[in-house]
C-alpha cells in the first residue's frame, strides 16, 4: 500500500467533507436517505416508526434518534476509500471493492441505527455505551474486514493471472 496516497486521500476527503456545499448537497441528503431507508425497514416490524429528515421517531412513546455527522457511516467509507485507492490493484478491482465495501458498511450502519433506536427506548446507559464504544469499534472492524477480504480477492485474482516461469537448465 502506498502510504502517501493513503494519507493524501484521507486528508482530501475529510477536508472536503467539512465544506458547506458538500454537507448541503451530499452529506445531508445522504443522511436523510439513510434515515428513510432505516425507517422503511423498521416500519416492516413496527408501524409506529417514521423518519423526518435525519430523525427516526416512535409515535407510541415519542422516543427519537437523530443521525448526526459521524453516525452516517461516511467517515468509515472515507477510510475504506483511502485504503483501497492506495492499494496496488486495477481500477476495475478498486471500483468493485469500493461499491461492495460501501454497501457492506452502510448495511451494518443501518443495523447499528436500528439497534441504537431500540436501545435508547430500553436503557439510556446501554444506548450511550453502545453508541460511543461498541458500534464505533464494530463499524471500523467492518471496514478492516472488508478491506482484508478485498485484498485477498485481489491477490488471488492476480496470482491466477501470473503464468509460472519455466526454468532453463
Amino acid at each position: 500500500m502506498n502510504k502517501l496516497i493513503f494519507i493524501s486521500v484521507l486528508l482530501i476527503l475529510f477536508t472536503l467533507e467539512l465544506f458547506d456545499p458538500v454537507q448541503r448537497y451530499f452529506i445531508q441528503p445522504f443522511t436523510q436517505h439513510l434515515a428513510t431507508i432505516t425507517a422503511s425497514i423498521l416500519h416492516l416490524f413496527d408501524k409506529d416508526v417514521f423518519s423526518s429528515g435525519i430523525i427516526l421517531r416512535s409515535i407510541s412513546n415519542g422516543s427519537a434518534v437523530s443521525i448526526q455527522p459521524g453516525c452516517n457511516g461516511i467517515e468509515a467509507v472515507i477510510c475504506l476509500v483511502a485504503a483501497i485507492v492506495a492499494y496496488y490493484a486495477t481500477w476495475k478491482e478498486k471500483l468493485l471493492g469500493l461499491i461492495l465495501g460501501f454497501f457492506a458498511i452502510q448495511s451494518l450502519n443501518i443495523v447499528r441505527i436500528i439497534s441504537l433506536f431500540y436501545l435508547l427506548q430500553w436503557n439510556k446507559s446501554w444506548f450511550e455505551w453502545a453508541h460511543l464504544y461498541a458500534w464505533q469499534a464494530l463499524i471500523f472492524l467492518d471496514v478492516l474486514i472488508v478491506f482484508v477480504v478485498w485484498i485477498r480477492w485481489v491477490s488471488t485474482r492476480n496470482s491466477k493471472n501470473i503464468e509460472p516461469s519455466t526454468a532453463h537448465g
